[in-house]
């Protein structure tokens, strides 16, 4: 009788795991966390569903006050500028007009690559990071100057399962930027 109501109550703890068996929708996943840079105080806030973070440059503050800054700047931090595209003359050749300036600079910080490039290789497409300058229409239909980024964050949502390391030194790496973007639309050296 025992191995009866043993049985028994064996059977019914099966099924009734069986019947709560959780649908695919309660799957308990890790949170996704959404890596940003820092962005200083008086910047506006990073929209993490863009890889883009812009700042209108200054009034005041001319297209070569913000290459010096860029320049001098990205030096005093550890970064090279490796390359620059003037996207704007090339169109300009082809008899296009560019409406304002176009072109792009690339720069680099290997302390910085390095941790992302040695856990995920894969990383070196979005490598070196660009910083765009351009100019559109403002509300007023008039062009203005604007400074870009293209987020070393948001590339590393590209990676599968990127690495702690990886992560912070892409943090540290956009937050730089955006410092720097700051003081280049402010013209400061």
């Amino acid at each position: 009788m025992r191995k009866f109501i043993s049985l028994s109550v064996l059977v019914l703890i099966v099924s009734a795991c069986a019947a709560v068996k959780p649908a695919i929708s309660d799957k308990v996943t890790p949170e996704k966390v959404e890596l940003s840079g820092q962005v200083r105080a008086g910047m506006p806030p990073i929209d993490n569903t863009t890889a883009i973070y812009e700042l209108a440059v200054h009034d005041g503050v001319s297209y070569q006050d913000v290459v010096d800054s860029l320049k001098s700047l990205s030096e005093g931090r550890n970064f090279v500028n490796p390359a620059n595209f003037p996207i704007g003359e090339h169109i300009k050749k082809r008899g296009i007009d560019p409406q304002g300036i176009k072109e792009v600079h690339s720069f680099c910080n290997l302390s910085l690559g390095t941790d992302i490039f040695l856990d995920h290789p894969e990383f070196l497409v979005f490598a070196p990071c660009r910083i765009a300058l351009y100019e559109k229409p403002d509300a007023n239909k008039k062009l203005k100057l604007f400074i870009g980024l293209a987020r070393p964050t948001y590339d590393l949502r590209s990676i599968k399962n990127p690495t702690p390391r990886a992560q912070k030194a892409a943090q540290e790496l956009e937050s730089t930027l955006l410092e720097i973007m700051d003081k280049a639309s402010k013209g400061d050296i």
